[in-house]
This record gives structure tokens, C-alpha cells and sequence, in this order.
């Protein structure tokens, strides 16, 4: 069981991290509806090239701390740390994400009906919803 909720997590980190990197060295599939806007406002302005990878980086780096409990994969440094508690920020991490900030993101938003708000009810707090109980899952089920 925790082997499957382990490669399904690593999945999910590796394509979210590659379209990170495809969004941003210019590709612009699926990229629209991606950030929170106004009732009134089209589309958001995408950021760029450097704070696009920053966060391609750490969700690959969130799939690494998963294949760190369910191989003898080791860091050079910290790996101690990781180990015991990375499995719990990436699910504090995700869970709080699920339930948002009440205005534009998460299960209590005020704003449904952008682009956004469409997609976040549809995909993003769902999956965001699963990473966090598939974290939890793989750290309370050793």
C-alpha cells in the first residue's frame, strides 16, 4: 500500500515539476487559469523564467524526500531531517493548500466562477488534497 501511495506521489512531483519547466522555457500549454484573478480580469500575468523553475525544483525535490522512504536513497547532507519530517511538510503543505486562503484558492473560496476558480475546484485543490493524505498515508504506515 505505501508503495503504491509512494509512486503515485513521485509521479504527481516529476509531472508537475516537468511542466514547470516546460511553462517556463516558454511553453504554454495548460497554462491558462493557472493563477487566481479578479471576477473581472482576464487572465494573470505569468511569472518568469526563474520563480517558474524555483518551484519545478522543489516539487522535484518533494518527489525525492518521498523515493527517499521507499528506497536506501540518501542525501549528502540533512537527510536525517528530511527523512523524519519531510513526509509532514509536504502534507501540512498541501492540506493547507486544499483548504486556501477563503477568497480565490482552496475548498472555502469565495471566488468560483474565473478561470481559476473553475480549475481549482476541478483539479488543483483536489490534487492537492490527495498529495496530503498520500503524504500522510506514507508517513503514519511505515
Amino acid at each position: 500500500m505505501t508503495t503504491i501511495a509512494a509512486l503515485i506521489l513521485i509521479i504527481i512531483f516529476t509531472f508537475l515539476s516537468g511542466m514547470h519547466i516546460y511553462w517556463a522555457f516558454g511553453g504554454r500549454w495548460a497554462s491558462e487559469g493557472v493563477f487566481p484573478t479578479f471576477e473581472n480580469q482576464s487572465n494573470a500575468v505569468m511569472p518568469g523564467m526563474i520563480p517558474t523553475l524555483i518551484v519545478a525544483v522543489g516539487l522535484l525535490f518533494f518527489g525525492l524526500m518521498v523515493l527517499m522512504h521507499i528506497t536506501d536513497v540518501t542525501l549528502p547532507f540533512g537527510h536525517e531531517i528530511i527523512y523524519k519530517y519531510g513526509l509532514r511538510v509536504i502534507a501540512v503543505i498541501f492540506i493547507i493548500r486544499s483548504i486556501g486562503e477563503f477568497q480565490y484558492v482552496g475548498l472555502f473560496k469565495k471566488i468560483k466562477h474565473t478561470k481559476f476558480g473553475l480549475k481549482d475546484t476541478q483539479i488543483y485543490t483536489p490534487l492537492c488534497l490527495t498529495i496530503g493524505i498520500l503524504a500522510l498515508i506514507l508517513e503514519f504506515y511505515k
